[in-house]
């Protein structure tokens, strides 16, 4: 299926790895500029080079912390009229709300609330102007499913949620929409790092692990990142656009509800 988008520009935040990383390959995939970004340079110009690799696409590596001003504005200089907008941001630790000071509200907010509105700010008025905009914010499954030791994901994130709800039906006339993704769990380097710190507490095979994990799903399976990646770029296509402020839940089946 040709989704349309050769050519166009596109900015794929904490792209390094992980879910940021599927995403921008499966841009890549179809022909859109990518610009990535990542706090540390060596692995993001390792992940620029294998994408360069593996489907000829043009991508730029730009080394920041895009929860910062300093970072989304080198992302924005590489990119200064993107298409596309991928945002995205690692989330915040877990833990008992007794525990967190407002500084940690802070860094919670900052980084899944605030820097995705920023972005979505900074290009909003130029995709509206050419016509064209797809913006995709990865979120969590506890938006619809909160996590007791989430807190601080479970607030950001809904908050986020909430902005684009009402944002995302005010630019849709003019062909640029504003949906969000909300990963359960996918056989990311995170999920590994999380399993193999649960699996030393335990004092059993990481792998075990990981197995119990997929059990828990209604799909028997955790997610291959791939399968996040092109709905990621469905949701950037060309005949998306009538695709409009919707949180698409990607668990497994793992949440049960009649309507979503």
């Amino acid at each position: 299926m040709d989704l349309g988008i050769a050519g166009r520009k596109a900015i794929v935040c904490a792209a390094s790895q992980g879910l940021g990383r599927a995403c921008a390959l499966a841009l890549a995939r179809e022909g859109v500029l990518v610009v990535i970004n990542a706090r540390r340079p060596e692995p993001l110009a390792r992940t620029a080079e294998e994408i360069r690799r593996e489907t000829g696409a043009q991508v730029t590596p730009v080394a920041c912390d895009i929860t910062t001003e300093e970072g989304r504005a080198a992302a924005l200089a590489a990119c200064p009229e993107p298409d596309i907008l991928v945002n995205n941001a690692g989330g915040p630790p877990p833990g008992d709300f007794r525990n967190w000071s407002r500084e940690d509200w802070i860094r919670a907010l900052d980084a899944n609330m605030l820097t995705p509105i920023f972005l979505i700010k900074a290009v909003i008025d130029g995709m509206c102007g050419r016509k064209f905009g797809r913006i995709v914010n990865i979120t969590s499954g506890a938006v619809k499913s909160p996590i007791p030791t989430l807190g601080l994901s479970n607030g950001a994130r809904a908050g986020l949620t909430g902005f684009v709800a009402g944002l995302a039906r005010q630019v849709a006339q003019h062909n640029v929409t504003i949906n969000n993704l909300l990963p359960g769990p996918f056989l990311t380097e995170r999920l590994r790092a999380n399993s193999r710190a649960a699996a030393e507490k335990a004092g059993r095979p990481v792998d075990e692990i990981i197995a119990e994990r997929a059990r828990s799903s209604p799909a028997g399976r955790v997610g291959d990142p791939a399968e996040f990646g092109a709905a990621c770029a469905f949701l950037c296509a060309t005949s998306s656009g009538y695709i409009v402020g919707q949180n698409f839940l990607l668990d497994g089946g793992a949440f049960n509800a009649t309507m979503g």
